[in-house]
């Protein structure tokens, strides 16, 4: 079953408004802007996240330094799961703001 519209754009509000909290209770240097739906994230260091969602795919997309990434929503694990390598939306974010801020953050709850 696919995602409705209503529930596709709950969801994808839900997990930007959980990535700001982690990033706003940490000690990072971090600069949050979330207009239009598409969440930014920037670093100290000039590096940035950018959250956007593709509406007609369903999906949530991140660029990142390292490249770009699409997530579907799995609805039995209730999770972003990656497109491409089956990895979940908390391990790479984890993984990608070590990589970009070398901040070891949990983003278990992704």
């Amino acid at each position: 079953m696919s995602l409705t519209e209503a529930r596709f754009h709950d969801l994808v509000d839900a997990t930007q408004q959980a990535v700001e909290d982690i990033f706003d209770d940490c000690d990072l240097d971090v600069d949050l802007e979330n207009s239009a739906g598409v969440l930014t994230v920037r670093f100290e260091n000039g590096t940035q996240l950018i959250f956007s969602r593709q509406e007609p795919l369903r999906q949530l997309w991140l660029a990142a330094r390292s490249g770009g990434f699409h997530f579907d929503y799995d609805q039995a694990s209730e999770r972003w799961m990656c497109d491409s390598s089956d990895e979940q939306l908390g391990e790479m974010l984890a993984r990608i703001t070590l990589d970009q801020s070398g901040a070891d953050l949990e983003f278990e709850e992704l």
